[in-house]
C-alpha cells in the first residue's frame, strides 16, 4: 500500500498476522521441549481468537454502520479478504504442526493424546463410565427447529450433530455445547504399560453419542465455534455514566456482540454448514475453515506427567544488587538510579520498594496508575496498607483496559471503600503510562518516581520482558507529579522538559531527534537510531524514518508485533526490522539516538501506533545515569546479535530467520541477556523447575 509521497506501508492487520505466524513457527521448532511448543500453539490460538473479537469485528462494524465513503468500504473489504486468505493458510499449517509434529513427539515421550473418539479396548469402559458420571448430567443439546430461538455463545466449542429418527427417517441438527465449567477440556485416562493417555472432552462426547440419542441414528458430528465483537464502543460521556455503560456492555459482551467469525470443521458437509449459517444469519465472509479440534488454546491445560524434563528452562529471577549489602532500597535509590529488568530480576524488588513507602513515617503520599493488575495483587494489598497507615493514596484506574474492565472496576471499588482516592479514566482518553510517585513530607527528603515499560503486575512480570527506572532525581519526580496533575484534570497544563508525554511533547520531540540524526548524517557524521517496541504503525513517524534512511541514517527496529514500515525499498535501504519471539514476551519499549556520541536513551510505555501517540497518555523517561544507559545499549545490541530466535521482517512481510548457516557463535538474546545481567548482579540460586508458562487467559502475547 502506497500514498502520494511514494512511500509504502504494510497493512496493520496483515502485519499482525505475520507476527502471529511467527508465534506459530515456535510450535514447529523441534529443538524446543514439547511443552514449550504446545505453549506456543496455545498462544497462537488465543491470539487469533482475540484478533477476530476485536480487529475483524471492528472492520465489520465499520461496514455495517454505512457512514463511510465507497472507497473506504472497498478498502476494508479488501483487508478482510486478505485476512481470511491468510488465516485459512495459517490454519492448514497449524493443524499440520499439531498432527505431524506435536502428537508424534508426545507419543515419543510416552504421552498419548487421542486424536479420535474411538478409545482403545482397555479404555472403553472407563470412557463410558466417566461420561455418564461427570459429563452427561451437564449436557443440554439444542435441537434447531423452526420457531424456537437458540443462541451460540462465543469462545465456546459446540458439536453440530446430524441425527435421523429411526422410525420416520426425519433428520435434525442438534448443537451440544461442551461443558467447560463442569469438566476439563482434556481428561486423563488410566495409564497403560508405561503410557499416559489423555482424551479431549469433545471426543468423549463423540464416543457416547449413541448413548445420548438412543432412538436416533447419528449421521455425523462436527465442531464449530463463533467469535463475537468484544469491543466496547464508548461515546464521550461523563465518567459516572461511563462506568455504568461499561458494566452494562461487559455484561452483554458474551450475548450481544455481532458474529465476526464462524470457525467450522473443514470436513463439515456443505448442506449442514449452509443450514447453520442461514439459521444464525452468518455471512460467507465470516467463515474460517478449522479442523476436528478447535479452541486449542486449551492445549495449555494438557497435564505433564514428567515435569521439568519436557518444559522450557526458566532461570530464577535475580535480586537487585545492593553493593553495601543494605536492606533499604530507599537509600539505594537516593544514591543512584536503579534499573529493574523483569523477568530477569525479581518483581519483589518493586514491591519491597513500595513496602518501604507504606511503613516509612516520612512518606506522605503515593500516586500510581493502574492498567492491568494481577488477581490477588500484592501491589494493591500494599496500597491498601498504605491508606490504612494514614498515607494519602491516589490511584488512576484505566477502566477501558480490554478484557480487564470488570477486574479493574472491582479492584477500584475495593480501594475506594478503603480510603484510596480513585481517579477513573475518561471515555475519550485512555491512560497507558506506567508510573508511580512517592512523596515525602520534608522538603529536604527525596521523593521517588518509577517509570516502566510494563504494568504493575507480578503475574505478567514473570514472563513479560520489561524495564523500569527507580529514581530520586528531583526534576523527574517533579515532572511525574505534573503528569499526575494532568490525570487529575488540573487547569494549568504543565511543560515537560525531561519526560516525553503523549498529547504534549512526545511526537514533536521524537521527530526532532530523528531529524537531528538526519542532519548529522547529512553533515558527514554518523546517524544512528535503534527503536525497540511492540508496534509501529503511525505513518507520520514512519515517514520520518524513511526520510532519515534516505539521508544515510543507520536504523535498526526491533518490533515484535505490528510493523507497517516496509524494509528493503530504496527509501528504506538503511532500515532493518528484527522480530524476536522466545520464551519471554518482548514487551519493553526502548528508544536510542546516537546524537553525535551523546547517546540519548528513553524507556517508555508507548508503541508508535496512532492510538498511543495521539489518543492516549503515555510517558517516556530519559536515562541520565551513564552506567544504566550503557547497560541498556548493550542489551539492545545483544538483541540485534540474536541469530537463534530473531527474524528479519522482509519486504514481503516474511519472517526470515537470521540463522546464517555459518560457524558463527549462536546467540539467543534472552539467554545472553540473563547471563549479562547475572554478571552485573548477584548469582541466583539454581533455576526453578516447571513450565513457567503463560496460561491461555494471559493477555497480550
Amino acid at each position: 500500500m502506497a500514498d502520494k509521497t511514494g512511500y509504502e506501508y504494510f497493512r496493520r492487520d496483515t502485519s499482525w498476522l505475520s507476527f502471529n505466524y511467527r508465534v506459530l513457527l515456535e510450535a514447529d521448532d523441534r529443538t524446543l521441549p514439547i511443552y514449550e511448543r504446545i505453549r506456543f500453539l496455545s498462544i497462537y490460538s488465543s491470539n487469533t481468537e482475540e484478533f477476530y473479537e476485536i480487529r475483524v469485528a471492528e472492520h465489520r462494524t465499520a461496514i455495517r454502520e454505512k457512514n463511510l465513503a465507497d472507497d473506504a468500504v472497498a478498502e476494508i473489504k479488501k483487508t478482510l479478504e486478505e485476512i481470511t486468505h491468510e488465516v485459512n493458510r495459517q490454519q492448514l499449517e497449524f493443524y499440520r504442526i499439531f498432527y505431524d509434529g506435536i502428537l508424534p513427539e508426545l507419543r515419543r515421550n510416552r504421552i498419548y493424546l487421542y486424536r479420535d473418539h474411538r478409545p482403545k479396548p482397555f479404555h472403553r469402559d472407563f470412557v463410558h463410565r466417566y461420561f455418564k458420571e461427570y459429563i452427561f448430567p451437564f449436557l443440554a443439546p439444542m435441537t434447531l427447529l423452526n420457531g424456537i430461538e437458540t443462541f451460540i455463545r462465543d469462545r465456546r466449542l459446540y458439536l453440530a450433530v446430524r441425527i435421523r429418527e429411526r422410525k420416520t427417517a426425519q433428520s435434525y441438527c442438534v448443537l451440544i455445547k461442551l461443558p467447560y465449567d463442569k469438566a476439563p477440556r482434556i481428561i486423563p485416562l488410566p495409564p497403560h504399560r508405561g503410557m499416559y493417555y489423555y482424551m479431549f472432552v469433545d471426543d468423549m462426547i463423540r464416543a457416547n453419542l449413541p448413548f445420548i440419542f438412543r432412538d436416533y441414528k447419528v449421521c455425523s458430528n462436527h465442531a464449530l465455534k463463533i467469535s463475537r465483537d468484544a469491543d466496547l464502543y464508548l461515546e464521550e460521556v461523563h465518567s459516572e455514566q461511563m462506568l455504568r455503560i461499561i458494566r452494562e456492555k461487559v455484561g452483554k459482551r458474551k450475548v450481544g456482540g455481532e458474529i465476526s467469525r464462524l470457525m467450522y470443521d473443514r470436513d463439515m458437509p456443505a448442506a449442514l454448514l449452509q443450514f447453520i449459517c442461514e439459521r444464525y444469519g452468518i455471512k460467507e465472509e465470516c467463515l474460517v475453515r478449522g479442523g476436528r479440534y478447535m479452541n486449542l488454546q486449551d492445549l495449555g491445560m494438557l497435564p505433564n506427567p514428567f515435569g521439568d524434563r519436557l518444559c522450557a528452562h526458566i532461570p530464577t529471577p535475580m535480586r537487585v544488587d545492593r553493593p553495601d549489602g543494605g536492606e533499604s532500597l530507599f537509600r539505594e535509590v537516593e544514591r543512584r538510579d536503579v534499573l529493574l529488568h523483569f523477568p530477569y530480576q525479581r518483581f519483589d524488588c518493586l514491591t519491597d520498594f513500595l513496602k518501604e513507602a507504606v511503613y516509612d513515617p516520612d512518606v506522605d503520599e503515593i500516586k500510581i496508575t493502574q492498567y492491568r493488575v494481577a488477581q490477588n495483587s500484592a501491589v494493591i494489598d500494599l496500597l491498601l496498607q498504605a491508606a490504612g497507615n494514614g498515607k494519602k493514596v491516589t490511584v488512576f484506574v484505566e477502566v477501558k483496559a480490554r478484557f480487564d474492565e470488570e477486574h479493574n472496576l472491582s479492584t477500584a471499588e475495593l480501594m475506594n471503600l478503603n480510603g484510596i482516592r480513585i481517579i477513573y479514566s475518561r471515555s475519550h482518553l485512555k491512560v497507558h503510562a506506567k508510573v508511580m510517585l512517592i512523596l515525602r513530607r520534608q522538603a529536604n527528603k527525596a521523593g521517588f518516581a518509577y517509570v516502566s515499560t510494563g504494568n504493575f503486575n507480578e503475574k505478567t512480570a514473570g514472563f513479560y520482558s520489561d524495564m523500569g527506572l527507580l529514581t530520586s532525581r528531583r526534576e523527574i519526580v517533579a515532572e511525574i507529579n505534573d503528569l499526575f496533575h494532568v490525570l487529575e484534570e488540573r487547569p494549568d497544563p504543565p511543560t515537560f522538559r525531561l519526560l516525553l508525554v503523549a498529547q504534549f511533547n512526545m511526537t514533536a520531540e521524537l521527530k526532532r531527534m530523528i531529524r537531528r540524526e538526519k542532519e548529522h548524517a547529512g553533515a558527514g557524521k554518523k546517524g544512528r537510531i535503534i527503536l525497540k517496541m511492540n508496534g509501529l504503525q503511525d505513518e507520520s513517524m514512519i515517514d520520518e524514518l524513511y526520510a532519515a534512511s534516505e539521508s544515510g541514517v543507520d536504523i535498526d527496529l526491533i518490533v515484535r508485533g505490528i510493523c507497517c514500515l516496509v524494509p528493503n525499498r530504496p527509501f528504506s535501504r538503511n532500515i532493518r526490522v528484527t522480530r524476536i519471539v522466545d520464551t519471554f514476551l518482548e514487551h519493553a519499549r526502548v528508544w536510542y539516538f546516537l546524537n553525535d556520541g551523546a547517546e540519548d536513551v528513553y524507556l517508555s510505555s508507548a508503541d508508535w501506533m496512532k492510538r498511543n501517540l495521539n489518543r492516549r497518555i503515555e510517558a517516556a523517561v530519559p536515562i541520565l545515569d551513564g552506567d544504566i544507559r550503557r547497560m541498556i545499549i548493550d542489551i539492545l545490541q545483544i538483541q540485534l546479535n540474536d541469530n537463534t530466535k530473531a527474524c528479519f521482517v522482509d519486504e514481503h512481510m516474511r519472517n526470515v530467520f537470521k540463522r546464517d548457516g555459518t560457524t558463527r557463535q549462536p546467540v539467543r538474546a534472552q539467554t545472553a541477556i540473563c547471563e549479562y545481567i547475572r554478571e552485573k548482579y548477584e548469582t541466583p540460586p539454581p533455576a526453578r523447575g516447571g513450565c513457567g508458562c503463560a496460561t491461555p487467559a494471559d493477555k497480550g502475547y
